[in-house]
């Protein structure tokens, strides 16, 4: 295949290197015509160190760049069977180069955007010809970012999604179908962890270092969702958080917080600018955990027997009794409630009264929640026992739903609320936001993996506390609670009745 690259910056030296890698003729191009000579030169320097550590031969190599050929204008005619545009993300500059394209090669050419962000249907519609275009994102580096979302447009020809998923398949990437809808299917479904992330910290439950070490310690992610943010660019998240919010009509589940049109206007951006959530000036060092002070030694008094066993497998002093005796300290495991909540239904001591996310208690980080009228030091001695065994422990405030309940919830939530649209398959769902954001596990998967009816408890518990209809369970969730299905798959639909 004769694949032309129209823009040779960061995204398109990637996606020439991957095409000519799989044994495509490249054709390169670019406004600025020196890009292409400096982007075959890049691409050659990634492959000269491929070829020092042994991964790829020298003769495989040449060949490579063998087939990037440079041409003059994007606009150049000739027999052409792919276009792959990756310019800037403006959609009058977009929408002209492909009219440009339209005059000047072949209707058999096919047409594609590497656009993350603008519809693909309205780039599409400055053309004479609408149905060759169709949207192929990649992702960032390319060689090694193995998910493609092919999307295609109102008015994309049914053959056109058809042909460039085998023709991502044929490299050995993963494509995946997706609708033309705001942020297509990853960036879509990152947003469940951003925007709770910042819903947190609106609501103080814990500063950005704590909310990071939980997300990274109970919930397995390889990075919290600040120092995402800071390594991203606050500046490219906030857009994206606000684009996609605006593009579903303001959804609350998607709600963008007030927190970052500030840290935009003070430059806080993150790494680009030296300091964003966290200070990243050279030499600076990440904040630092607070040592544990308390007495492990003190009483425990737990409900519940899950609690009760893992403390005591630890080596803490559990009490076996009915009720606390005076010097306990309460611990109390929340799902979806709070503390407080906890104190007022059962007579509890409020003063010794704190909580444990029972998420946690497994994993090498524990959250241990304070209420406003928590006594410090009983907080200290709790925080000690649930430390033994070389637990870490985060301290944060009694809020409906720890931090890690209200990310994986928000993250599922956002996941199932695609599926439910029919924007993308379960497994496609699970497919892309594994490969494109590193998460454990698919985010239907990981809800399985807690179960329907238990994240359908979780998000009426965090409804009904908050009042606010972000966290209003999605159908996808509560049909398959209330049937017994797994969230993994789409069950039947109207078309399975109908169909011959």
């Amino acid at each position: 295949m004769r694949i032309r690259i129209v823009g040779t910056g960061v995204m398109g030296r990637g996606i020439a290197q991957w095409a000519a890698t799989a044994g495509h003729t490249v054709e390169l191009t670019d406004a600025r015509p020196e890009s292409v000579g400096e982007a075959i030169t890049f691409v050659r320097g990634l492959l000269d160190r491929s070829v020092a550590k042994g991964r790829t031969s020298e003769q495989e190599a040449a060949a490579i760049v063998d087939r990037l050929v440079p041409v003059g204008a994007p606009g150049e005619p000739g027999d052409v069977d792919l276009v792959v545009e990756a310019i800037r993300e403006d959609l009058d500059t977009k929408a002209a180069l492909f009219t440009e394209l339209e005059a000047a090669l072949p209707a058999s050419t096919v047409f594609a955007t590497n656009t993350s962000s603008l519809p693909v249907t309205q780039i599409a519609a400055r053309l004479a010809d609408p149905s060759r275009l169709c949207g192929l994102h990649f992702f960032n580096p390319v060689p090694l970012m193995t998910i493609v979302e092919v999307v295609p447009g109102a008015a994309t020809r049914p053959d056109v999604p058809g042909m460039l998923t085998e023709l991502v398949r044929a490299t050995g990437h993963r494509a995946v179908v997706v609708a033309d809808t705001p942020g297509f299917l990853v960036n879509h479904a990152g947003r469940g962890l951003v925007t709770e992330a910042l819903a947190l910290l609106e609501e103080r439950v814990a500063e950005p270092a704590e909310l990071d070490r939980i997300a990274r310690d109970v919930l397995g992610l390889k990075m919290g969702p600040f120092e995402l943010m800071d390594l991203t660019g606050l500046d490219v998240t906030a857009t994206v958080i606000d684009s996609i919010w605006e593009g579903f009509r303001y959804s609350d589940r998607l709600r963008a917080s007030f927190l970052t049109p500030n840290r935009l206007a003070a430059g806080l951006y993150g790494r680009k600018t030296g300091r964003g959530w966290f200070d990243h000036a050279e030499g600076a060092r990440p904040p630092a955990e607070a040592p544990v002070t308390g007495d492990p030694d003190r009483p425990v008094w737990t409900p519940d027997d899950t609690v009760r066993t893992a403390l005591a497998a630890d080596g803490a002093t559990v009490e076996d009794a009915a009720r606390p005796s005076a010097d306990a300290v309460v611990l109390v495991p929340t799902w979806g409630t709070t503390v407080a909540a906890r104190v007022a239904e059962d007579g509890l001591p409020a003063a010794r009264t704190v909580g444990v996310d029972p998420l946690s208690l497994p994993t090498a980080r524990r959250v241990l929640a304070v209420t406003p009228a928590t006594d410090p030091g009983a907080a200290r001695d709790a925080r000690a026992a649930l430390a033994l065994s070389d637990h870490r422990v985060s301290v944060v405030r009694d809020s409906p739903g720890s931090p890690a309940q209200r990310l994986v919830s928000s993250i599922i939530s956002v996941a199932a609320s695609i599926a439910e649209r029919g924007l993308a398959t379960p497994t496609d769902i699970d497919v892309a936001v594994t490969t494109g954001l590193g998460y454990p596990a698919g985010p239907l998967a990981w809800g399985e993996s807690i179960g329907a009816p238990e994240l359908l408890t979780l998000q009426r518990a965090l409804l009904e506390a908050t009042g606010d209809p972000r966290y209003r369970p999605t159908r996808w969730l509560t049909e398959r609670a209330q049937l017994g299905l797994p969230l993994t798959e789409p069950g039947t639909s109207p078309d399975h009745v109908t169909e011959s």
